[in-house]
């Protein structure tokens, strides 16, 4: 896999999980440890891509 596909798909699952925590925060009654592992995995991700792009350069 390229630098770039790989770059892609980690932002590809990142906004995954943006959308699917939206979608989880406007339910009636979202589920608190669902919310707290959702953000967890989305910013371990966020992190995964800001140390990829920092390489990169």
């Amino acid at each position: 896999m390229s630098s770039e596909a790989h770059l892609a798909s980690l932002e590809e699952k990142h906004h995954a999980l943006e959308a699917e925590l939206d979608t989880l925060m406007n339910s009636p009654r979202p589920q608190e440890e669902l919310v707290i592992d959702l953000k967890r995995r989305k910013l371990k991700l966020k992190d995964r891509i800001e140390q990829f792009r920092s390489t990169k350069h």
